[in-house]
């Protein structure tokens, strides 16, 4: 079987720098409400997505953490904002940026539609022992590779 064209595809890994990564994603019905409004909980879904293709960027996915270090990267506490509502169809882009990485993760994520913010979400992660989901350092490498990718502040205009 070949492989899906670009346009078939649901979310695309679009680029991976030094600051950011963005990913693509269509909004489907699926994603909406009633009036098609793309549903608050939707922007929490893109954004666990767009999480973990960062973290496949860097060579760094959570089965491997899962399995090497018996550990994984849970979600802390999320502040959402939402700006401009989006609407069935639109192709958003989600940008996530590291901002701190110590023993959590801090991470801001922003859901765009031709670079109109729609929402913006500031993410703590943090770090737990799978067998007893107490809190634990990061582990080697992605502690490290996580630092390397920490984002400049951006000044305000």
């Amino acid at each position: 079987m070949a492989d899906p064209s670009p346009d078939e595809e649901t979310a695309q890994p679009r680029s991976l720098d030094q600051a950011a990564h963005t990913l693509q994603i269509r909004t489907y019905y699926e994603d909406t409400d009633a009036g098609g409004i793309v549903y608050h909980a939707t922007y929490l879904r893109w954004a666990e997505r767009a999480r973990t293709e960062a973290l496949r960027a860097l060579a760094l996915p959570h089965a491997d953490m899962a399995t090497q270090h018996n550990a994984f990267l849970v979600v802390k506490r999320i502040e959402v904002e939402y700006a401009t509502p989006g609407r069935l169809d639109d192709l958003v882009t989600v940008r996530t940026r590291i901002r701190r990485v110590s023993a959590i993760l801090d991470l801001d994520q922003d859901v765009m539609l031709e670079g109109k913010l729609l929402a913006a979400l500031k993410v703590r992660l943090v770090c737990v022992s799978a067998t007893t989901m107490r809190p634990r350092a990061i582990p080697e490498p992605w502690r490290s590779v996580l630092r390397a990718r920490i984002a400049a502040p951006e000044m305000d205009a």
